[in-house]
């Protein structure tokens, strides 16, 4: 008897963020990166008034300043973020995604000049979640002190000593998310088989 294999879309909340992303990417490039600068990077320091200001608080982590950027991001999404969205259900994903993006948008127009563009952060708080897909009631994995502890360590010492125009804040902002979100999961999921 032959099985026939078929394409599954196993991860809707994850390659529905990849296929954004890269279309627009494509748009960015088609309108010579004006669409970026309009509607994709959170500027630091914004003007309040500006109702697009508001948008890009979000949409930031949407967008890649080019082919490189988005392939490095879309390569550990899709080899963490359907192992995360499978555990954790694919609405939590998606309110774990925007509040992430919110509160990176947010603390990069408050307190930086600079803008900000990528879903690194969201990646980074994917790659935190995925370190406690495994965490059984009174234990703490090992793997995921030493993601969290080599992962925001890098972060840090990059962010404190290196000047290569790569949001280290960012990442940051979304391995805490990421932390944040697990032990707030992991916790109320205790609670309730208790």
């Amino acid at each position: 008897m032959k099985t026939h294999l078929r394409l599954s879309y196993n991860s809707p909340v994850i390659l529905t963020y990849v296929a954004i992303c890269a279309v627009f990417l494509i748009i960015n490039e088609i309108t010579g990166g004006w669409f970026n600068a309009m509607f994709l990077v959170c500027y630091g320091h914004p003007n309040w008034l500006d109702p697009l200001t508001y948008l890009r608080l979000f949409t930031y982590a949407f967008g890649h300043s080019g082919v490189s950027h988005l392939t490095g991001n879309m390569i550990m999404m899709l080899l963490v973020g359907p192992i995360v969205e499978e555990k954790y259900g694919s609405w939590n994903l998606v309110i774990m995604i925007g509040v992430t993006a919110l509160a990176g948008g947010l603390l990069n127009a408050i307190f930086f000049d600079t803008g900000v563009i990528g879903a690194s952060g969201i990646v980074f708080m994917l790659i935190i979640l995925s370190a406690f897909t495994n965490m059984r009631k009174g234990e703490i994995p090992l793997t995921l002190i030493l993601v969290t502890a080599i992962y925001l360590g890098q972060e840090i010492y990059d962010g404190l000593f290196t000047n290569d125009n790569i949001s280290h804040f960012g990442h940051i902002e979304g391995g805490v998310s990421g932390l944040g979100f697990g032990i707030w999961y992991h916790k109320k999921v205790f609670e309730m088989k208790s």
